[in-house]
């Protein structure tokens, strides 16, 4: 009897450490087995937020008090190939538009959205000397984004707003350095993009917007999207990488010059191109809401009624709860 004990005993202790280790806990041994060795990021060199806490290094500090040896950053040019990544187990964690999250889940990537945080602004450009003056003007043109990409997302709404189909335009599926060029040798007749894209398209090259997320119609959000076993494995290191973005993200929103100068000399982009893309930018993050959650599934189901993707999907059935770790 007292031996039976004993081990309902053990039996009871294990599962309190092994739930101390899931919830991120310092609970002795237990808690090392909570931590990764190393967190690898997935960041776009769009994204300053994550440029500028990359270079400070405020994620690293932070981690290595915990006992997390290192942090690896990953950069991509845009979304899509990110969560690729996220998927095949690459990265941990990256941020990107709306658009690229509805992509992965319809293919099946075991991923959670993580926080949210509104999108860099978009815009609908025409070279500066193009006859075309409205988005109703693009019917039958080619219009460039990137597959999957958050500009798609604001391509179809832009289309709708002007009483277009998706099926109107010739969609021209090009990476941002790939439209670039399309754009100023005249191949396409318009380029959806985003900050600091859009602001260099127009410092640079002249472009012009004829439809822009300052319309809150075409407006949306972007997210932190973790893999999944990262997520539910390491809840508490994947909240203290949050918050240290977040402590950056609110920085930022205060320092919108001082970041445009950083951000200039980590990416090599001109101040100017910089200075007005984080003019018009808005700057917070915080967990992912039921209101996020709406915009997403709308998405998502505009997307299948388009065959965009190829199945519904239940936006809500990959959410983790940043409030609650």
């Amino acid at each position: 009897m007292k031996n039976r004990l004993n081990r309902r005993q053990l039996g009871a202790a294990l599962a309190a450490l092994s739930a101390a280790s899931l919830l991120g806990l310092k609970a002795g041994p237990a808690a090392a087995q909570a931590l990764p060795k190393e967190v690898r990021i997935g960041f776009q060199k769009g994204s300053a937020v994550l440029v500028l806490t990359k270079k400070q290094a405020v994620i690293e500090k932070r981690l290595k008090a915990l006992g997390v040896d290192s942090v690896k950053w990953v950069e991509f040019q845009f979304g899509p190939p990110m969560l690729e990544a996220l998927g095949a187990g690459a990265i941990d964690l990256g941020s990107v538009g709306d658009t690229p999250p509805i992509f992965a889940q319809a293919g099946g990537a075991d991923l959670v959205y993580a926080a949210a945080t509104p999108s860099a602004q978009h815009a609908v450009l025409v070279p500066k000397n193009s006859p075309i003056k409205t988005v109703a003007e693009l019917k039958g043109k080619k219009v460039a984004f990137g597959k999957g990409s958050s500009a798609q997302n604001v391509t179809v709404k832009a289309l709708a707003l002007a009483g277009l189909k998706f099926s109107d335009i010739q969609p021209t599926y090009l990476s941002p350095a790939d439209a670039t060029a399309a754009f100023n040798g005249g191949n396409i007749d318009a380029w959806v993009v985003w900050d600091p894209y859009y602001a260099i398209a127009e410092e640079r090259y002249g472009a012009r917007s004829i439809a822009d997320t300052a319309d809150r119609r075409l407006a949306s959000s972007s997210y932190y999207i973790a893999s999944r076993r990262f997520a539910h494995q390491y809840p508490g290191v994947l909240s203290t990488v949050l918050d240290e973005i977040r402590k950056t993200t609110e920085w930022a929103g205060q320092n919108r010059a001082e970041l445009a100068a950083l951000a200039a000399e980590a990416t090599g982009i001109d101040v100017k191109s910089w200075t007005a893309a984080f003019d018009r930018a808005e700057f917070s993050l915080g967990p992912v809401t039921d209101a996020h959650l709406a915009q997403q599934q709308q998405l998502a189901d505009t997307f299948q009624s388009l065959g965009i993707i190829p199945r519904k999907i239940n936006v809500s059935e990959i959410v983790w709860r940043w409030k609650d770790q």
